[in-house]
Protein backbone atom coordinates (compact mmCIF):
# COMPACT_ATOMS: atom_id res chain seq x y z
CA UNK A 1 0.00 0.00 0.00
CA UNK A 2 2.45 2.46 0.97
CA UNK A 3 4.45 1.86 -2.48
CA UNK A 4 0.99 2.33 -4.39
CA UNK A 5 0.67 5.53 -2.51
CA UNK A 6 4.22 6.64 -2.87
CA UNK A 7 3.84 5.82 -6.86
CA UNK A 8 0.65 7.88 -7.21
CA UNK A 9 1.94 11.11 -5.54
CA UNK A 10 4.74 11.06 -8.01
CA UNK A 11 2.25 10.55 -10.94
CA UNK A 12 0.14 13.37 -9.80
CA UNK A 13 3.25 15.71 -9.24
CA UNK A 14 4.30 14.53 -12.57
CA UNK A 15 0.69 15.06 -14.10
CA UNK A 16 0.34 18.74 -12.71
CA UNK A 17 4.15 19.13 -13.52
CA UNK A 18 2.86 18.76 -16.99
CA UNK A 19 -0.43 20.76 -16.76
CA UNK A 20 1.66 23.67 -15.50
CA UNK A 21 4.04 23.94 -18.27
CA UNK A 22 2.21 22.37 -21.43
CA UNK A 23 5.18 22.78 -23.87
CA UNK A 24 3.91 21.11 -26.85
CA UNK A 25 0.50 20.96 -28.50
CA UNK A 26 -1.05 19.55 -31.93
CA UNK A 27 -4.19 20.71 -33.77
CA UNK A 28 -6.19 21.49 -36.32
CA UNK A 29 -7.63 24.36 -38.19
CA UNK A 30 -10.24 24.32 -40.77
CA UNK A 31 -11.69 27.32 -42.63
CA UNK A 32 -14.59 26.84 -44.91
CA UNK A 33 -16.97 29.40 -46.09
CA UNK A 34 -20.13 26.72 -45.10
CA UNK A 35 -19.65 27.44 -42.10
CA UNK A 36 -21.31 30.43 -42.10
CA UNK A 37 -24.56 28.91 -43.27
CA UNK A 38 -24.85 31.42 -46.48
CA UNK A 39 -25.05 28.52 -48.78
CA UNK A 40 -21.84 30.03 -50.89
CA UNK A 41 -19.01 27.91 -52.11
CA UNK A 42 -17.19 30.71 -54.05
CA UNK A 43 -13.23 32.49 -53.94
CA UNK A 44 -11.57 30.87 -50.73
CA UNK A 45 -13.69 27.96 -49.99
CA UNK A 46 -12.04 25.40 -48.08
CA UNK A 47 -8.64 25.16 -45.63
CA UNK A 48 -7.40 22.74 -43.86
CA UNK A 49 -4.21 22.75 -41.52
CA UNK A 50 -2.21 20.78 -38.71
CA UNK A 51 -0.14 22.07 -36.36
CA UNK A 52 2.50 20.87 -33.89
CA UNK A 53 4.14 23.64 -31.83
CA UNK A 54 7.11 22.64 -28.64
CA UNK A 55 7.89 25.69 -26.71
CA UNK A 56 12.21 25.94 -26.56
CA UNK A 57 14.00 26.07 -23.48
CA UNK A 58 14.70 30.21 -22.40
CA UNK A 59 17.56 30.76 -20.72
CA UNK A 60 16.59 31.74 -16.92
CA UNK A 61 19.01 34.61 -16.48
CA UNK A 62 17.19 36.20 -19.49
CA UNK A 63 15.15 39.30 -18.89
CA UNK A 64 14.02 40.30 -22.14
CA UNK A 65 12.63 36.82 -23.52
CA UNK A 66 9.88 35.18 -22.27
CA UNK A 67 9.01 32.46 -24.07
CA UNK A 68 10.08 30.95 -27.42
CA UNK A 69 7.93 28.46 -29.39
CA UNK A 70 8.94 25.84 -32.40
CA UNK A 71 6.30 24.67 -34.91
CA UNK A 72 5.53 22.66 -37.37
CA UNK A 73 2.59 22.54 -39.89
CA UNK A 74 1.37 21.11 -43.32
CA UNK A 75 -1.99 22.68 -44.93
CA UNK A 76 -3.93 22.79 -47.93
CA UNK A 77 -5.98 25.86 -49.26
CA UNK A 78 -8.95 25.51 -52.47
CA UNK A 79 -9.89 28.52 -54.41
CA UNK A 80 -12.57 28.35 -57.05
CA UNK A 81 -14.68 31.31 -59.05
CA UNK A 82 -18.34 32.67 -57.89
CA UNK A 83 -19.38 28.73 -57.84
CA UNK A 84 -17.32 25.61 -57.58
CA UNK A 85 -19.03 25.05 -60.52
CA UNK A 86 -19.48 27.08 -64.06
CA UNK A 87 -21.08 26.97 -67.17
CA UNK A 88 -18.52 28.91 -69.17
CA UNK A 89 -14.90 30.09 -68.84
CA UNK A 90 -17.17 33.56 -69.01
CA UNK A 91 -18.10 32.96 -65.13
CA UNK A 92 -14.26 32.32 -64.34
CA UNK A 93 -14.34 35.49 -62.20
CA UNK A 94 -11.34 34.17 -60.15
CA UNK A 95 -9.02 30.98 -60.74
CA UNK A 96 -9.14 27.58 -59.52
CA UNK A 97 -6.14 26.81 -57.60
CA UNK A 98 -4.97 24.64 -54.98
CA UNK A 99 -1.99 25.53 -52.75
CA UNK A 100 -0.42 22.28 -50.85
CA UNK A 101 2.64 23.07 -48.48
CA UNK A 102 4.29 21.59 -45.44
CA UNK A 103 6.02 24.78 -43.46
CA UNK A 104 8.04 25.54 -39.90
CA UNK A 105 8.02 28.31 -37.79
CA UNK A 106 10.36 30.02 -35.05
CA UNK A 107 8.32 32.66 -32.39
CA UNK A 108 10.07 34.69 -30.48
CA UNK A 109 8.23 36.18 -27.20
CA UNK A 110 9.37 38.96 -25.56
CA UNK A 111 8.70 40.29 -22.06
CA UNK A 112 7.60 43.60 -23.16
CA UNK A 113 4.44 41.97 -25.00
CA UNK A 114 5.82 41.78 -28.43
CA UNK A 115 6.85 39.10 -30.75
CA UNK A 116 8.80 38.39 -33.88
CA UNK A 117 7.52 35.26 -35.84
CA UNK A 118 9.71 33.59 -38.84
CA UNK A 119 8.62 31.12 -40.97
CA UNK A 120 9.17 29.09 -44.01
CA UNK A 121 6.87 27.45 -46.33
CA UNK A 122 8.01 24.63 -49.62
CA UNK A 123 4.83 23.49 -51.35
CA UNK A 124 3.06 23.49 -54.78
CA UNK A 125 0.36 25.33 -56.47
CA UNK A 126 -1.79 23.61 -59.88
CA UNK A 127 -3.36 20.01 -59.82
CA UNK A 128 -0.30 18.48 -57.63
CA UNK A 129 -1.99 20.29 -54.65
CA UNK A 130 -5.03 18.27 -55.32
CA UNK A 131 -7.93 20.58 -54.85
CA UNK A 132 -9.91 19.52 -57.55
CA UNK A 133 -9.41 15.91 -56.09
CA UNK A 134 -9.80 17.11 -52.70
CA UNK A 135 -13.34 19.42 -53.67
CA UNK A 136 -14.77 16.30 -55.95
CA UNK A 137 -14.95 14.10 -52.77
CA UNK A 138 -16.02 16.55 -50.11
CA UNK A 139 -19.17 17.47 -52.50
CA UNK A 140 -19.60 14.08 -53.21
CA UNK A 141 -19.66 12.96 -49.19
CA UNK A 142 -22.03 15.66 -48.15
CA UNK A 143 -24.41 15.48 -51.34
CA UNK A 144 -23.09 19.00 -52.53
CA UNK A 145 -23.39 19.69 -56.31
CA UNK A 146 -20.63 17.91 -58.69
CA UNK A 147 -17.34 20.31 -59.52
CA UNK A 148 -16.61 21.71 -62.68
CA UNK A 149 -14.15 23.74 -64.53
CA UNK A 150 -11.33 22.49 -62.87
CA UNK A 151 -9.49 22.62 -66.13
CA UNK A 152 -9.02 25.83 -66.12
CA UNK A 153 -7.10 25.83 -63.23
CA UNK A 154 -3.60 27.36 -62.21
CA UNK A 155 -1.13 25.05 -63.43
CA UNK A 156 1.62 23.57 -61.55
CA UNK A 157 4.62 25.49 -59.81
CA UNK A 158 6.50 25.15 -56.82
CA UNK A 159 6.81 27.53 -54.33
CA UNK A 160 9.16 28.51 -51.46
CA UNK A 161 8.00 31.48 -49.22
CA UNK A 162 9.42 33.05 -46.65
CA UNK A 163 7.49 35.71 -43.42
CA UNK A 164 7.81 37.16 -40.60
CA UNK A 165 5.16 38.62 -38.05
CA UNK A 166 5.85 41.32 -35.52
CA UNK A 167 3.29 42.19 -33.06
CA UNK A 168 3.53 44.87 -30.26
CA UNK A 169 1.15 45.44 -27.49
CA UNK A 170 -0.20 49.59 -27.36
CA UNK A 171 -2.29 50.03 -24.03
CA UNK A 172 -4.26 47.55 -21.45
CA UNK A 173 -6.46 47.89 -19.14
CA UNK A 174 -10.19 47.08 -17.34
CA UNK A 175 -10.09 43.88 -19.63
CA UNK A 176 -9.56 45.16 -22.94
CA UNK A 177 -6.01 45.24 -24.49
CA UNK A 178 -4.96 47.31 -28.08
CA UNK A 179 -2.16 45.22 -30.40
CA UNK A 180 -0.04 46.51 -33.50
CA UNK A 181 0.22 43.50 -36.10
CA UNK A 182 2.32 43.60 -39.30
CA UNK A 183 3.65 41.06 -41.44
CA UNK A 184 5.41 40.64 -44.79
CA UNK A 185 5.72 37.57 -47.02
CA UNK A 186 8.70 36.88 -49.35
CA UNK A 187 8.66 34.22 -52.12
CA UNK A 188 7.67 33.18 -55.64
CA UNK A 189 4.27 32.10 -54.53
CA UNK A 190 3.14 34.83 -51.97
CA UNK A 191 4.67 38.50 -51.40
CA UNK A 192 3.78 41.03 -49.68
CA UNK A 193 2.87 42.90 -46.06
CA UNK A 194 0.23 44.11 -44.11
CA UNK A 195 -0.54 45.96 -40.65
CA UNK A 196 -3.60 46.48 -38.58
CA UNK A 197 -4.60 46.31 -34.72
CA UNK A 198 -5.97 43.18 -32.61
CA UNK A 199 -8.67 44.58 -29.98
CA UNK A 200 -9.18 41.97 -27.28
CA UNK A 201 -12.08 42.27 -24.62
CA UNK A 202 -12.10 39.36 -21.37
CA UNK A 203 -9.93 37.17 -19.82
CA UNK A 204 -6.71 37.08 -21.74
CA UNK A 205 -2.81 36.50 -20.98
CA UNK A 206 0.04 38.34 -21.83
CA UNK A 207 1.18 37.84 -25.47
CA UNK A 208 4.04 35.84 -24.84
CA UNK A 209 1.31 32.90 -23.51
CA UNK A 210 -1.69 33.45 -24.99
CA UNK A 211 -3.92 32.25 -27.88
CA UNK A 212 -3.69 35.47 -30.25
CA UNK A 213 0.24 35.06 -30.88
CA UNK A 214 0.29 31.25 -31.00
CA UNK A 215 2.40 30.92 -27.58
CA UNK A 216 -0.10 28.40 -25.49
CA UNK A 217 2.90 25.97 -25.48
CA UNK A 218 4.98 27.13 -23.16
CA UNK A 219 7.75 26.76 -20.43
CA UNK A 220 5.77 29.18 -17.92
CA UNK A 221 4.09 28.04 -15.21
CA UNK A 222 0.21 28.81 -15.69
CA UNK A 223 0.48 30.23 -12.12
CA UNK A 224 2.12 33.31 -13.44
CA UNK A 225 -0.51 34.24 -16.02
CA UNK A 226 -3.12 37.17 -15.64
CA UNK A 227 -5.80 34.24 -15.60
CA UNK A 228 -6.01 30.15 -15.83
CA UNK A 229 -7.96 30.04 -18.83
CA UNK A 230 -8.21 33.10 -21.65
CA UNK A 231 -11.99 33.67 -22.48
CA UNK A 232 -12.16 36.58 -24.93
CA UNK A 233 -13.49 38.05 -27.95
CA UNK A 234 -11.18 40.06 -30.09
CA UNK A 235 -11.27 41.98 -33.54
CA UNK A 236 -8.83 42.36 -36.49
CA UNK A 237 -8.82 45.14 -38.78
CA UNK A 238 -6.05 45.03 -41.21
CA UNK A 239 -5.02 46.74 -44.53
CA UNK A 240 -2.96 44.12 -46.42
CA UNK A 241 -0.91 44.95 -49.59
CA UNK A 242 -0.44 42.00 -52.49
CA UNK A 243 2.98 42.10 -54.40
CA UNK A 244 2.11 38.79 -56.17
CA UNK A 245 -0.51 35.51 -55.79
CA UNK A 246 0.32 32.73 -57.26
CA UNK A 247 -2.92 31.57 -56.98
CA UNK A 248 -4.44 34.29 -59.23
CA UNK A 249 -1.27 34.87 -61.32
CA UNK A 250 -0.02 31.35 -61.66
CA UNK A 251 3.72 30.35 -60.83
CA UNK A 252 5.94 33.00 -61.05
CA UNK A 253 8.92 31.41 -63.48
CA UNK A 254 6.47 29.05 -65.17
CA UNK A 255 5.30 30.03 -68.42
CA UNK A 256 1.78 30.36 -69.23
CA UNK A 257 1.21 28.90 -72.65
CA UNK A 258 -1.72 26.31 -71.97
CA UNK A 259 -5.11 27.26 -73.67
CA UNK A 260 -6.81 26.13 -71.01
CA UNK A 261 -4.84 27.47 -67.89
CA UNK A 262 -6.92 31.03 -66.79
CA UNK A 263 -4.83 33.56 -64.60
CA UNK A 264 -6.13 37.07 -63.72
CA UNK A 265 -4.27 39.89 -61.95
CA UNK A 266 -4.21 40.89 -58.32
CA UNK A 267 -6.25 43.46 -56.60
CA UNK A 268 -2.94 45.12 -54.97
CA UNK A 269 -4.64 46.38 -51.65
CA UNK A 270 -7.03 44.18 -49.88
CA UNK A 271 -9.45 45.25 -46.51
CA UNK A 272 -10.10 42.45 -44.08
CA UNK A 273 -12.02 42.01 -40.82
CA UNK A 274 -12.00 39.36 -38.08
CA UNK A 275 -14.30 38.78 -35.57
CA UNK A 276 -14.13 35.82 -33.40
CA UNK A 277 -13.51 34.31 -29.98
CA UNK A 278 -11.10 32.28 -28.19
CA UNK A 279 -11.07 29.81 -25.27
CA UNK A 280 -8.46 27.51 -22.98
CA UNK A 281 -9.48 24.98 -20.65
CA UNK A 282 -6.81 23.23 -19.48
CA UNK A 283 -5.43 21.23 -22.48
CA UNK A 284 -7.64 22.53 -24.64
CA UNK A 285 -7.40 25.36 -26.80
CA UNK A 286 -10.60 26.70 -28.98
CA UNK A 287 -10.53 29.72 -31.29
CA UNK A 288 -13.54 30.35 -32.86
CA UNK A 289 -13.59 33.45 -35.93
CA UNK A 290 -15.28 34.73 -39.06
CA UNK A 291 -13.01 36.85 -41.43
CA UNK A 292 -14.65 39.03 -44.60
CA UNK A 293 -12.06 40.16 -47.49
CA UNK A 294 -12.49 42.44 -50.24
CA UNK A 295 -11.95 41.53 -53.62
CA UNK A 296 -8.78 39.98 -54.34
CA UNK A 297 -9.42 40.11 -58.29
CA UNK A 298 -10.96 43.08 -60.15
CA UNK A 299 -13.31 40.82 -61.69
CA UNK A 300 -15.04 38.87 -58.67
CA UNK A 301 -18.86 39.69 -58.80
CA UNK A 302 -18.86 39.75 -54.83
CA UNK A 303 -16.55 40.09 -51.64
CA UNK A 304 -15.47 36.85 -49.93
CA UNK A 305 -15.99 35.30 -46.67
CA UNK A 306 -15.63 31.90 -44.74
CA UNK A 307 -15.53 31.00 -40.83
CA UNK A 308 -12.24 29.35 -39.04
CA UNK A 309 -12.05 26.70 -36.17
CA UNK A 310 -9.15 25.55 -34.87
CA UNK A 311 -8.94 23.70 -31.68
CA UNK A 312 -5.27 22.49 -30.14
CA UNK A 313 -4.33 19.91 -27.26
CA UNK A 314 -1.59 20.65 -24.82
CA UNK A 315 0.36 18.29 -23.49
Amino acid sequence: MRKLFLITVVLILTCTGFAQSRKNEVGIQADNDSFLGQGSDRYYTNGIFIYYRHALKVSEGGTKLKNKVLGFEAGQKIFNPQSGSIPSVDYLDRPFAGYLYIGSTLNFLYSNESNLKFGAQIGVVGPGAGGKEIQEDIHKWFGFYPPTGWEHQVHDGAELNLSAEYNKLLTRGNGIDLTFNSYGNLGNGFTGAGAGLMLRAGNFNQLFNSVSTQSTASNIDSKSALHQHEFFAYYKPALNYVAYDATIQGSLFNAHNNPQEVTLDREPFIFSNQIGGAYTANHWVFDVSVIFHSKDVKQMVQLHQWGSVTVLYRF
